[in-house]
């Protein structure tokens, strides 16, 4: 049996369970709608729920592409000033350990709430930061010492240096930081959308909270499905291309 036939299995039982449990034991939709509800309000609702899927996508690969650039940079400049870092990295780490509910509002009271999509970005780029950054930095800081020396005896160049030594080590480190600020990343725009709750965004939180309000259970099971959805695929669509990457090199050792 090929592995991804054990997951579907899983998903499979699971939600065959879930619909004879609200079958047999008769539990009201505006509780738990079962499975074949939920889907057909999927199927019903798909467009606007696909474009406000599209939306959140949009913010999120945003966020994630701001939290990389910055994380390497800074991860970089940490590895050139010992000095730098003690500086920084407390701050770093006080953003990490900040609930993100907590900083949500004040974000979108600055931003002003007519600029939701910014508010998105912004905290989904506070929460997937820090994962990058210290992956990156620990990448960095995992350069073998022995080729270290290799090439200064060769009287390398920085960039001869970063690019041949400093970057392939820290590159698995770095994928493995992406599988987990992509989730993030999603994450902290879904949390800021709802801290807004202002039908000024488009994203599926609002979908999400619309569907509430008019007691529509299955669209907002809905929503969440899809949500569900695109945090696994960002997950494995990394995983994958960590895979694609680190394979040759490991084919070579």
């Amino acid at each position: 049996m090929k592995p991804v036939a054990y997951p579907l299995i899983a998903v499979v039982g699971f939600l065959s369970i879930w619909h004879l449990y609200v079958d047999l034991a008769g539990v009201s939709k505006f509780v738990l709608p079962g499975p074949l509800a939920i889907f057909q309000a999927l199927w019903l609702d798909f467009g606007s729920l696909a474009i406000s899927a599209l939306a959140t996508l949009k913010v999120t690969l945003y966020a994630l592409g701001l939290a990389v650039f910055s994380g390497v940079l800074l991860a970089l400049l940490f590895s050139l000033s010992r000095a730098f870092e003690m500086t920084v990295y407390p701050f770093a780490v006080v953003l990490q350990v900040t609930p993100v509910v907590a900083i949500a509002p004040l974000v979108v009271i600055w931003v002003g709430i007519d600029n939701v999509d910014l508010a998105q970005i912004i905290i989904a780029w506070l929460v997937a930061f820090f994962p990058i950054l210290a992956n990156m930095s620990a990448g960095l800081k995992s350069v073998d010492p022995n080729l270290s020396d290799l090439f200064r005896l060769y009287k390398a160049t920085g960039w001869q240096r970063f690019w041949m030594l400093l970057w392939p080590t820290a590159m698995p480190y770095l994928l493995a930081s992406l599988k987990v600020s992509g989730g993030l990343a999603l994450i902290g725009g879904v949390v800021a959308e709802f801290v807004a709750g202002s039908g000024a965004s488009s994203g599926l939180a609002w979908r999400i909270i619309e569907a509430g309000n008019r007691l529509q259970v299955e669209k907002m099971f809905a929503g969440l499905f899809l949500l569900a959805f695109m945090g696994s695929a960002i997950f494995y669509g990394f995983a994958l291309l960590e895979r694609a990457i680190l394979r040759p090199t490991a084919t070579k050792h």
